[in-house]
């Protein structure tokens, strides 16, 4: 099936903030499709030929941390979520900001900042390069990594800047990790983000060894 085009002279701006806008996509006449983005209008991705689509780069990195050890942990965040009201388990994660060369160097900051670590190049992998959040409604995107440390001495939030709020981490053991898959909340009942399912299901499954 041919896919449907758009051209810029028909998105229309609705909101504009620092780190969200909204735009109204009219694919067909009198057709209305709205997608919360945190792109500009020029660089929205459903502007992008195929060329451009397959070399963007993600909106965000989110960080799959394990310790290796002799049993080995992953480290989650416990981070409030102003849309959920909730602190939810989470992976450090931050946007990919303009001065970023890449996808390594956001990840090592975001590291820093949340965990209070610091990480080498050599220490990251890309796991996937860029990942829609919920296409249906946004065009948001991560990239996956997985950093390995040994260390973890250091693990603080004292970096943290903004309005971002943290309650310490948690470190999960495979088996406890399987655990929260299976039920699908957290320890104390609460719902995490499809960013976390992927990290736990990365970890349970021995790939980042």
């Amino acid at each position: 099936m041919k896919k449907l085009e758009i051209d810029d002279s028909r998105v229309d701006t609705l909101f504009k903030s620092k780190f969200l806008n909204v735009y109204d996509m009219h694919y067909c006449k009198d057709s209305h499709y709205y997608n919360a983005s945190r792109r500009s209008k020029d660089n929205l991705v459903c502007l992008k030929n195929n060329e451009q689509f397959k070399a963007m780069k993600p909106d965000a990195v989110s960080c799959v941390v394990v310790v290796e050890q002799q049993e080995p942990k992953l480290v989650l965040c416990n981070e409030f979520r102003y849309p959920t009201g909730q602190f939810l388990l989470g992976v450090p994660a931050g946007l990919v900001d303009e001065e970023d060369l890449d996808i390594i160097s956001t990840a090592q900051r975001e590291i820093y900042e949340e965990c209070g670590l610091s990480v080498q190049r050599e220490d990251i992998s890309i796991i996937n390069p860029l990942l829609f959040s919920s296409p249906g409604m946004t065009d948001e995107s991560n990239a996956l990594v997985c950093v390995k440390i040994k260390n973890i001495s250091s693990l603080s939030t004292k970096n943290i800047q903004g309005s971002e709020l943290f309650d310490g981490f948690t470190l999960l053991t495979q088996k406890q990790a399987q655990d929260i898959l299976k039920q699908g909340t957290d320890q104390n009942g609460i719902y995490y983000s499809v960013y976390t399912w992927a990290a736990l299901m990365y970890f349970v499954s021995g790939m980042w060894q």
